[in-house]
């Protein structure tokens, strides 16, 4: 658990700085590909020593591709038709999505109780979320759900692999931002804003913070610690995000909280993680 809380704070700081100081000045598409390929430069040491098979190096880029390079490219083309508050919104089903995939890829069936702490998580993020929305939304709908299944898919799919110690996958993990790059530099060059390219020493920090840290560190370190627990652990820490990223925004940018709708979303995402961990299925 102990990875995927450091990750949790550090993307939490990371996209408050998305928030503050890169949306609706660098383009997006241009954003997400310049922390891919910092990511990919930041594993190609490790990579260059890999002595992966082609078959785990194809599964690994398969997976990037999945869960960050298609993923974003839905993410972004939703907000075509949301949102932001409907965005966010919505991205919290992803802990069911993730319980669901897990335990059906092992056992082939599905038992509804397995449900019980991603649907309360979910119920948690709902009462720190919840917004009025608007009334075209149903194909932003599809494309964020869409989004979500694919990062729930990849955290699953990385969880079946045979990949050795935390330190030993990062010989490996260059093959995920592979993919990821490869998906994202097409996305780019189809549907980037060219005049929204960065153009301070702020926005190039910020991304260079983005690519090696929040993307690079930050997704080697959460599929590795997804791997050392169990699948509703990792289910409901996808939406613990919610609570600490609105904390870490109030502390540092003093942004407006409903104190009490994050309490109480809090308490039940909580009680969800601790009910997780009562279960001893992997």
């Amino acid at each position: 658990m102990g990875l995927l809380w450091l990750v949790t704070l550090i993307w939490a700081f990371s996209f408050s700085l998305i928030g503050e100081f890169l949306s609706g000045r660098v383009d997006p598409y241009l954003a997400v590909s310049s922390r891919m390929l910092l990511a990919l430069v930041l594993f190609l040491p490790w990579l260059l020593k890999s002595t992966s098979s082609k078959t785990q190096a194809m599964a690994l880029a398969g997976i990037g591709a999945v869960q960050l390079g298609l993923m974003y490219l839905l993410l972004y083309h939703s907000f075509l038709y949301l949102t932001v508050a409907e965005v966010l919104l919505f991205t919290i089903l992803t802990p069911a999505y993730i319980s669901i995939l897990d335990y059906f890829w092992r056992y082939k069936k599905l038992h509804l109780r397995w449900l019980g702490p991603a649907l309360l998580a979910i119920l948690g993020a709902l009462v720190i979320r919840y917004q009025n929305l608007s009334t075209d939304f149903w194909w932003g709908l599809l494309l964020i759900q869409a989004a979500n299944l694919c990062f729930a898919f990849g955290q699953v799919a990385y969880r079946q692999l045979d990949l050795g110690s935390v330190a030993t996958q990062r010989y490996n993990f260059g093959w995920f931002f592979m993919g990821a790059a490869m998906i994202s530099l097409l996305a780019t060059a189809l549907f980037a804003d060219w005049n929204k390219i960065p153009t301070t020493t702020l926005d190039y920090g910020i991304l260079i913070w983005l690519g090696l840290v929040a993307s690079g560190l930050g997704y080697w370190l959460w599929n590795a610690g997804a791997r050392q627990v169990n699948a509703n652990q990792l289910a409901v820490m996808n939406n613990v995000l919610i609570p600490a990223g609105l904390v870490v925004n109030f502390v540092f940018w003093q942004q407006n909280v409903n104190w009490l709708t994050l309490s109480a979303g809090s308490a039940l995402i909580l009680v969800s993680l601790l009910w997780a961990g009562r279960q001893n299925t992997n």
